[in-house]
């Protein structure tokens, strides 16, 4: 089993969804509901669209953690990537983020059920950088190459480089930056929308980037230990084709095999050829989210991975410092990080 794909998922079930005002300034990919459509009807809407992808997901053999969401304050719970990563080794990481009414989706009882059913050593919270204006939106800002150990990350007020340095300094990784821009000049605002690295396969839109000499790079270094690069076009990004994440699930006959997981308009938008060279290594699993990509993110932004080994659960297990202090007004020691270890 590859390092990339993980076999476990965490999605948020929100009762209450909206496109939320307050991250549309610089979100491009963001749209307003149809006029006349209630916040009921909306609401509604997303969450057919969310228990689709969840049994979709089961179906291809992934493991699914399904929390609710009944606070109408978080419009954009249902990404719950920007927030939250897990990583081999027993790691976690929790994220400052950019607009203040998603601070509050950061969940205890998520991070709980990690300790209780995996192994968890040690959580890493960057979210008391927030009031010096310092954010870097999880791995919605950064897409991360577990196996080659690298952060291909777009810049943006979303991903603050020296908190990128921080990130890739505790967990290990190279940081990759690069300028990523639309055909209007406007700035990507998360990389996870041009870009998607899977274990033989990556999908990215090298022309937004527009330093040749940098774009050059990042085409190498996705294909320097002969991954296939699947060159994606503006207007295939608009269709949300490189916001995809690759996951490992099990056949019925219990075999693992890896899936593209992505919403049915970007798999539409994919080109014959572009889909044949996925499936070499991919089977494409597509879910119909027209509601949720309204708020300007797709079924990679629905997703946050579980890096982690499984463990029995502890019966009365309490939660780590870290799990606590994230239920509290200031979930962070003064200077910006808080590292907990949790029992093995």
């Amino acid at each position: 089993m590859s390092a990339q794909a993980p076999s476990a998922v965490i999605l948020i079930r929100a009762e209450r969804f909206t496109p939320n005002p307050a991250t549309a300034a610089d979100n491009a990919f963001q749209a307003d509901a149809p006029e006349g459509q209630s916040e009921d009807a909306t609401s509604a809407n997303a969450l057919a669209e969310m228990d689709a992808l969840a049994a979709a997901l089961r179906e291809a053999g992934v493991r699914v953690h399904v929390f609710d969401d009944t606070d109408h304050t978080r419009p954009d719970s249902v990404f719950p990537n920007n927030w939250l990563s897990t990583h081999a080794g027993g790691y976690v990481a929790v994220y400052p983020m950019y607009a203040s009414n998603r601070r509050h989706e950061r969940r205890g009882d998520v991070l709980e059920m990690l300790k209780s059913e995996y192994r968890v050593q040690t959580i890493v919270d960057y979210s008391g950088l927030e009031p010096d204006g310092i954010f870097l939106e999880g791995t919605g800002a950064m897409v991360l190459d577990h196996v080659s150990r690298v952060a291909y990350t777009a810049r943006s007020h979303r991903a603050d480089s020296a908190v990128l340095e921080r990130f890739c300094t505790d967990f290990a990784y190279e940081p990759m930056a690069f300028d990523a821009v639309d055909s209007g000049g406007v700035p990507v605002y998360h990389t996870n929308v041009i870009a998607c690295v899977g274990t033989d396969v990556a999908m990215i839109a090298l022309d937004m980037i527009p330093d040749e000499s940098r774009r050059e790079q990042v085409r190498e270094r996705l294909s320097v230990n002969g991954r296939k690069v699947v060159e994606l076009t503006e207007e295939q990004i608009r269709e949300f084709a490189g916001n995809a994440v690759e996951l490992c699930g099990r056949t019925p006959e219990g075999k693992r095999h890896y899936i593209m997981a992505m919403s049915a308009r970007a798999r539409r938008s994919l080109r014959p050829d572009q889909i044949a060279v996925i499936e070499e290594s991919c089977e494409i699993v597509a879910v119909d989210i027209p509601t949720i990509e309204l708020a300007g993110g797709s079924v990679r932004c629905m997703i946050a991975g579980v890096h982690l080994d499984r463990r029995r659960p502890v019966e009365g297990a309490e939660l780590s410092e870290a799990v606590e202090a994230i239920n509290e007004d200031n979930p962070t020691t003064p200077d910006g990080r808080y590292v907990a270890l949790a029992d093995g």
